[in-house]
């Protein structure tokens, strides 16, 4: 945790509290930046200590003020997230908004079935999901206001042949983001499932096929538009969603046959 400790709420003053899980880099680090310019305080959270400090020690510095927190936390030790969750909130005097942004992909081979590479990824990028939405998902419908973020992947809409367990675990994200949504809706709980194409973070740095390819930057406006809108689903950008439509509607005997 970070020494500096969070700048105090006033009547004449307030923030949008803000849990951002995965801030350390990529289209983290910039919604991070971006939420901080719009006024918000933010716990910030990764596996990565350094570059975590960095970001917070940015925007403090960019700020004037200690907007941003560091909590260095591995989102697959699934058993402590409800106590980090609850010393959070604590910390932040309360709740508006929880991000989850981690996740991960491995290369996989046409040719390899690596089960470690697949329980990784589904780790990270669906079952860590679970443990930090779960208590958020609970603590909002309690206070009857809130707003989940969930950062899938247009690979969750189909399952392709180059990443078998990535398109799962973000299908299996989309679909309990909906859920939620059906569950929570009622009790003026907003959920946002976010679907980027390409990005330019490490995530893609070595794949030579990109088309669409936006800066982290560029994603986080998107990501933050959508939030404010209070929107339920959204591309990112918004020209994916026409293209997905389109792959979604791809007959299965033709879909099968192709290499993306």
């Amino acid at each position: 945790m970070a020494e500096n400790r969070l700048s105090h709420q006033t009547p004449l003053k307030t923030y949008r509290r803000v849990i951002l899980i995965g801030a350390s880099s990529g289209i983290g680090a910039s919604l991070a930046q971006k939420l901080a310019d719009e006024g918000c305080q933010l716990a910030l959270l990764g596996r990565r200590e350094d570059l975590l400090q960095a970001v917070c020690e940015q925007i403090n510095r960019k700020c004037g003020e200690t907007r941003a927190q560091a909590f260095v936390h591995d989102v697959t030790d699934f058993e402590s997230a409800p106590a980090l969750f609850t010393e959070i909130v604590k910390t932040l005097g309360g709740l508006d908004v929880l991000i989850y942004n981690a996740g991960i992909l491995r290369t996989v081979k046409l040719n390899e079935f690596d089960l470690q590479k697949d329980l990784e990824m589904t780790r990270i990028n669906y079952l860590g999901a679970l443990a930090w939405l779960n208590p958020a998902a609970a603590y909002f419908q309690a206070l009857q206001s809130g707003q989940i973020v969930g950062i899938g992947s247009v690979a969750g809409d189909r399952g392709r042949v180059s990443a078998p367990a990535y398109n799962a675990s973000k299908a299996a994200l989309h679909t309990y983001l909906e859920a939620l949504r059906n569950r929570l809706t009622r009790h003026g709980v907003n959920v946002l499932t976010v679907k980027p194409g390409f990005v330019a973070t490490d995530m893609t740095k070595n794949n030579p096929r990109t088309p669409m390819i936006i800066s982290p930057e560029k994603a986080a406006e998107g990501i933050y538009l959508a939030m404010q809108a209070r929107k339920q689903t959204v591309y990112v950008p918004a020209q994916w969603g026409l293209l997905m439509h389109i792959i979604r509607h791809i007959p299965s005997v033709i879909f099968r046959r192709l290499t993306f």
